[in-house]
């Protein structure tokens, strides 16, 4: 046994986070940590990688088989434990070589010996079969190629134990897939790797055992042969999941919203459409979902029609009927269009400010009054909006930064729904949260469709797609490749038109 972890204890004021919590980790295992978002997964692991120093917690931690106290992350890199979060730790503007040894740079004569430290980061990628020069900037590298210089980093602190936490939120499939890759050579020399992921297909994919813990206790740990993933879902929800998805039954009205002939051009290079002769409509109370490949263009889409995009855009867009112009964000928002984006704690929140302060963002004319606003309204209604989309939280005031990430996508949400709009854009609105809280944001949409509002759904999810659109488009290399209805469409069926066949 690598890591045994015993009735371990965690109390924040007023909140038991863990309770008697037990798990442990084999060499050459990859054993993952499941749980909704506040299950305790997080504290856990910060509890292993020395974030909350022996003493502020009860219960035990043994490595082959001697009882260890972590004091520091240091204590517990010593111990080789490493952890890699979602949100990567590396300095962009130092190269690759820079960031495996920062602080911890080879010398001679008191100066950094740049060829030692270049050469012991040769040896190091190429053991993982990457191919990079040591001395790229990290800025120049896709966030999948980062997320391996994370790894790397790793390993030359001799990390036995790595702790991985929602490693592919931000990659690629084909970067998903060199990742797993890399994993699997890692499970072959005995690393013990512990993963924490909202992708249950992931988690299938690439664990031996599976560990659920719900309300901060460990509901259940077993082999994933012995699981399936509905299983699973009631484990981390504590409930039966009769259906993820609502049976959708949609009666649609007039065209929302109409695009014709929509190209978009490189900001980089103007003369490059990313987007070619796009044109589609969408009606009131219909889910038109867009599927494709990461750089198919789809969120381009969606900021080109809210007039978010700094690059040339020509084509026609008409609401109800009537052609408008879209030059700004300000211009969508006057015709009545919401638009959630894909990373919301850097557009779609101010992650430092109230729940109510970011809730009436896009809406404070609603209340204006002369040169100020009416707080007290703005608290109203938000504490409305809290209400209907339960989000847990003490009071508006609660600052958005302290929510979890399902809590957050709903004031996002909330945010939107205060602007009162006709079209809604989501783009990838379930990114980072747990099984629960996504199950809610289907109902949520299946509900603001049979309200009458038209609904744009880009998901990188194919089951999500399938699964809550009436209708679905795909896009391959900036154009549509392929569009069915909801009783034709197949996973087949999509993923061939993604690929361009």
């Amino acid at each position: 046994m690598l890591l045994r972890m015993r009735s371990i204890t965690k109390q924040f004021p007023g909140v038991k986070a863990l309770e008697d919590v037990n798990f442990d980790l084999f060499e050459g295992e990859c054993h993952a940590l499941v749980g909704e978002n506040g299950a305790g997964k997080s504290t856990l692991m910060k509890i292993l990688s020395g974030v909350y120093p022996c003493g502020s917690y009860e219960g035990e931690i043994f490595i082959d088989g001697e009882q260890k106290c972590f004091y520091s992350v240091k204590d517990a890199e010593k111990a080789g434990i490493a952890i890699i979060f979602q949100e990567l730790s590396l300095v962009k503007e130092l190269s690759v070589a820079e960031n495996i040894f920062l602080g911890r740079e080879p010398s001679r004569f008191g100066m950094i010996n740049r060829d030692l430290m270049e050469r012991k980061t040769q040896e190091i990628l190429q053991d993982l079969h990457f191919s990079i020069d040591p001395r790229t900037p990290i800025g120049e590298l896709s966030i999948g190629k980062q997320q391996i210089v994370e790894i790397a980093k790793a390993l030359s602190k001799q990390a036995r134990i790595l702790l991985l936490d929602e490693p592919t939120s931000a990659l690629t499939e084909s970067e998903t897939e060199t990742l797993f890759e890399i994993l699997k050579k890692l499970k072959k020399r005995n690393v013990g790797m512990i993963y924490i992921s909202h992708k249950l297909e992931e988690v299938f994919s690439i664990s031996d055992r599976i560990t659920v813990l719900r309300d901060g206790k460990t509901v259940k740990t077993d082999l994933k042969e012995n699981l399936t993933k509905n299983q699973v879902i009631s484990l981390m929800v504590g409930r039966e999941v009769e259906s993820v998805f609502p049976k959708i039954s949609h009666s649609f009205g007039d065209v929302a919203l109409e695009v014709k002939n929509l190209n978009v051009y490189d900001t980089e290079a103007p003369n490059k459409r990313i987007l070619k002769n796009i044109s589609f409509h969408v009606c009131k109370g219909e889910i038109l979902g867009i599927a494709g490949l990461m750089g198919a263009g789809r969120t381009e889409l969606l900021r080109a029609i809210f007039g978010d995009w700094n690059g040339k855009v020509t084509g026609e867009i008409f609401i109800e009927g009537k052609k408008v112009t879209i030059n700004s964000p300000l211009d969508a928002i006057r015709n009545k269009i919401a638009f959630v984006t894909e990373d919301r704690k850097r557009y779609g929140l101010v992650i430092e400010k109230s729940i109510f302060e970011n809730t009436t963002l896009a809406s404070l004319k609603k209340f204006a009054k002369g040169f100020v606003t009416d707080k007290i309204a703005e608290i109203k209604a938000t504490q409305e909006l809290m209400d209907s989309l339960k989000i847990k939280a003490p009071s508006p005031f609660a600052t958005v930064e302290n929510l979890s990430g399902g809590n957050q996508q709903k004031v996002v949400l909330g945010k939107w729904l205060l602007t009162n709009p006709k079209i809604m854009f989501l783009d990838e609105p379930t990114r980072g949260i747990d099984v629960g809280a996504k199950r809610e944001f289907y109902f949520q949409i299946d509900s603001l469709a049979k309200q009458g509002r038209a609904i744009v759904l880009v998901s990188s999810e194919l089951p999500e797609v399938l699964g809550l659109s009436d209708r679905i488009l795909v896009l391959h290399e900036g154009r549509i490749t392929g569009e069915f209805l909801r009783s034709e469409a197949t996973p087949e069926k999509i993923m061939q038109a993604a690929t361009g066949l």
